[in-house]
């Protein structure tokens, strides 16, 4: 009995941890929306082909993730990123964000990866 309670008791906090991840995800998603990403960035054929992300979360590790987000300008520098002038100029540094929406915009760029 006290086991069987156990597992569900686990069941319950992996099924809301899972739905409070998806939360987030869906956060990021519309963040990315709202924040006009899209002008210089596409996922799934959505925006300026130039700055693909569809498997950016194969690529990079949240942290890097996240130093893109808020420290682009130094990120650029230190992995000798090539932009097209216009995009280097225009990617700003989302400083100015909530940490909640960093990490919303983190764990949806995260789930990008290739199928």
């Amino acid at each position: 009995m006290v086991r069987a309670l156990v597992c569900v008791c686990a069941l319950s906090f992996c099924v809301a941890a899972m739905a409070a991840e998806g939360d987030l995800r869906a956060r990021g998603e519309k963040l990315f929306a709202d924040q006009k990403c899209g002008a210089c960035h596409t996922i799934a054929g959505k925006g300026n082909p130039d700055g693909p992300l569809d498997n950016v979360g194969s690529k990079l590790s949240a942290a890097d993730i996240r130093a893109w987000l808020i420290e682009t300008k130094r990120m650029a520098r230190s992995t000798n990123a090539t932009f097209r002038r216009h995009r280097e100029n225009n990617m700003k540094e989302y400083t100015n964000l909530p940490k909640e929406d960093i990490d919303a915009l983190v764990a949806y760029l995260s789930s990008l990866k290739r199928k």
